[in-house]
């Protein structure tokens, strides 16, 4: 079973970072996991045409890296830009959508998203000037140079197939994103954006992790009364599907709590 099949609350972990790219305004998306796992992520998701999506799938046959997803998807890519999200981030925050849109308007290198942690040597880390500007990039150091840890979201032009494709790989013999990263950095052309006080990023990489970003969606919807990743309000509200198509996909629910969520989102907005 992939991780990323996993609940996280009352939903599979792979809908929080779809619906990171679709908050985005992403709608053609490449699902990229091991040949084992592929057909899960299809079953549950299948071609996206439901959600105004169109998502396609692609096989890492292994572990050789997350800079090898530019290498597997550069047909998919084509000469556009591109966003990479990991499977295990989740990202909540008051004008998230609009930062996305806004940073993804005119990537010219790449953009990474920082944020502040008690412990970044677990973590690659940015370090910037006092003008803002990203001057070093360090995985895991032991004396980390600043606390901003360098989230699993990144924006990038469409040099980013190219450079991935000289990367070599690392002593653990991976296509490390850092390393792709600080070829931006030589060049200029490497921003990072932080996340500040408001905003959520969690890893749920591990149990403790995954147990504890639960509690927190858990939290959120119980008290707010709204749902946090819920891929077929997202689509509704970003004009991929209309109200009626979201009160259909409600209405195939049954008298769920999700599925009465999706109709009474549908029926007030008519």
């Amino acid at each position: 079973m992939s991780k990323q099949i996993l609940p996280v609350y009352n939903k599979p972990m792979i809908y929080y970072p779809l619906s990171v790219l679709m908050l985005g305004g992403v709608r053609e998306i490449q699902i990229i996991s091991t040949p084992l796992h592929v057909g899960l992520f299809r079953a549950l998701l299948g071609d996206g045409g439901r959600l105004g999506l169109s998502i396609e799938y692609a096989e890492q046959p292994d572990a050789n890296g997350i800079a090898e997803a530019f290498i597997i998807g550069a047909e998919f890519i084509g000469d556009d830009q591109v966003a990479l999200v990991l499977g295990d981030n989740i990202f909540h925050g008051p004008g998230f959508s609009k930062m996305l849109h806004h940073e993804a308007s005119h990537v010219d290198g790449c953009v990474l998203f920082g944020y502040g942690v008690k412990d970044p040597e677990r973590y690659g880390v940015g370090e910037m000037d006092e003008h803002g500007r990203l001057i070093s990039l360090e995985e895991k150091p032991a004396a980390p140079k600043s606390n901003l840890a360098i989230t699993g979201l990144y924006l990038y032009d469409n040099d980013v197939v190219d450079i991935a494709k000289n990367v070599r790989p690392s002593a653990r013999g991976e296509l490390e994103i850092t390393d792709v990263n600080r070829v931006y950095l030589e060049r200029g052309k490497a921003r990072l954006v932080g996340l500040g006080r408001g905003f959520a990023w969690l890893d749920t990489g591990t149990h403790d992790s995954l147990l504890q970003a639960g509690q927190y969606v858990q939290l959120l919807e119980q008290r707010q009364g709204v749902r946090i990743a819920c891929l077929e309000e997202i689509a509704f509200r970003m004009g991929f599907i209309d109200a009626a198509a979201c009160y259909e996909l409600g209405a195939e629910l049954g008298k769920t709590d999700y599925g009465k969520y999706l109709m009474d989102i549908a029926a007030n907005h008519r």
